[in-house]
């Protein structure tokens, strides 16, 4: 049997199951509540594994990979500053009060939230659009990944790998919307850090070990073992926390606290997210190993899917195939959620005021995925060439945009609507106009994208009137102690 058979029947099952998990899970989706949030009953393993799978994505496995092959070791230091910022950090900071404060205001989205803790629609408005524009080209990216990986390991042109890989994605959505999406995620982390760890064993049994493999990379270039490295301390700093930090204002990310079951499972479920996510050190690694190997790729991005063929046999390449198209998959799908609510609840219902009921909700939600889905095919045709550098163009002006009025929405009270409004305009304007500018001194767009929304919100919220003491009570749940 050839590679290219032993490939497709992998990969052929493993689409039977997700396609499976759909429509199982679409039996159980009823309501516009259910297609958003899975009835806010998702379990604290399925909620931290579908995180991993969506934060991680083949973006990282094999943009991740790409930037390792790049710039050497030191890329190893991003996965790292992933795992405690966009991990555990995270989660401790937001998860807890991220539950407690949608579920009082009744809130699906990101948007929701803004709207009702600030009592602005125009930052529902802002929030929603940015969402909308910008997670299409951050899926994009995963298309791009995911077609990379097809590519090189099924012999499959580019533009029909990305084509099956959205047509399996938009099935499973618009038929069991958020539920599909976290239990498809969940058994596709699985299959993501199998085949991770597969291929890193294989590579540094190739490779003589960590150690020779470390004095090979130096007498390459010393740049490529060393911190910085070759990057530098600006672009690795800068590409670290938009990947991370970035992670606070990244809605299909947040929404997971949303729709876990309560509050008692956090504890177990940051646990399991920070053991997990140790894995996003690998395609940093395996890209700067893979250097050693076939030194001259012509594209970065080349280099996970070009290390899979030529060091693991076919089945092991059919599972690490399937593993990154997994974690793809499942960041696509979760943004597809994101950018569905976002128009469908933030845009047509709130500021177009077109009211619908819970099925009609659900019904455009469909839609919409599908819409959207076949949106990011169409500009996937021709991407650009560094996945990882596409992603941090997204993350950057949509965390620049949302991560301060979130994060300040459920710590500090004394937050104004106009001090929110500015820090988001601020923002996300910065952050495009210093990418524009060619990023200066080697530094992203979304350093000062964060920082000037950070300086905004906190001056404009303290020379702008504050909430009445009833809207805080209101939100903070203050109102229902006092009553009782």
């Amino acid at each position: 049997m050839t590679d290219t058979a032993i490939y497709s029947i992998v990969m052929g099952i493993y689409l039977v199951v997700l396609m499976l998990a759909g429509y199982l899970t679409g039996r159980k989706t009823r309501s516009a509540s259910d297609f958003y949030l899975g009835g806010r009953q998702i379990g604290p393993w399925v909620t931290a594994l579908s995180f991993i799978a969506a934060y991680f994505s083949s973006v990282v496995i094999v943009g991740g990979g790409g930037f390792g092959y790049k710039y050497g070791m030191a890329t190893i230091w991003i996965g790292t500053i992933n795992v405690l910022l966009g991990c555990t950090l995270c989660w401790i900071i937001f998860g807890k009060r991220i539950r407690e404060f949608t579920t009082r205001l009744k809130t699906m989205t990101i948007p929701g939230f803004l709207h009702k803790r600030y009592n602005s629609p125009e930052a529902q408005i802002i929030a929603a659009v940015v969402i909308l524009i910008f997670m299409i080209v951050y899926n994009v990216s995963v298309l791009q990944g995911m077609g990379r990986i097809f590519e090189v390991l099924m012999q499959i042109p580019y533009l029909w790998a990305v084509i099956i890989s959205v047509i399996i994605i938009i099935f499973y959505v618009a038929i069991g919307g958020y539920l599909a999406v976290v239990w498809t995620s969940f058994i596709q982390a699985w299959i993501m850090f199998f085949g991770l760890i597969l291929l890193t064993v294989v590579t540094l049994q190739k490779v003589g070990g960590l150690r020779v493999a470390a004095q090979q990379l130096s007498a390459l270039d010393p740049g490529l073992v060393e911190t910085p490295g070759l990057w530098g301390w600006s672009g690795l700093i800068s590409y670290a926390l938009i990947v991370s930090f970035g992670v606070w204002g990244m809605p299909q990310l947040i929404v997971r606290f949303y729709s876990i079951k309560n509050t008692k499972v956090l504890r177990l479920g940051t646990v399991v997210v920070t053991i997990g996510g140790c894995l996003a050190i690998l395609p940093y690694m395996n890209g700067a190993l893979s250097r050693l190997l076939y030194p001259a790729l012509s594209n970065p991005d080349l280099a996970i899917p070009t290390l899979t063929k030529g060091v693991l046999s076919p089945i092991g390449g059919a599972i690490l195939l399937a593993g990154v198209v997994a974690a793809g998959m499942s960041t696509f799908a979760a943004v597809l959620i994101i950018i569905s609510s976002a128009l469908v609840e933030d845009i047509f219902q709130e500021g177009l005021k077109i009211k619908l009921d819970s099925k009609k909700a659900m019904r455009y939600g469909r839609i919409t995925s599908i819409i959207v889905g076949l949106l990011s095919l169409v500009i996937a045709f021709d991407p650009p060439s560094l996945i990882l550098v596409l992603t941090a163009f997204a993350w950057a002006v949509i965390a620049s945009t949302c991560l301060w009025p979130m994060l300040f929405g459920i710590y500090w009270k004394g937050t104004t609507r106009a001090g929110v409004v500015a820090s988001m305009i601020g923002g996300c304007a910065i952050s495009l106009i210093w990418m524009v500018l060619g990023k200066p001194y080697g530094i992203h767009g979304f350093i000062p994208g964060i920082l000037v929304g950070l300086i905004l919100i906190i001056v404009v919220s303290l020379i702008t009137p504050r909430f009445s003491e009833q809207h805080i009570a209101r939100i903070w749940g203050e109102e229902a102690k006092k009553d009782a």
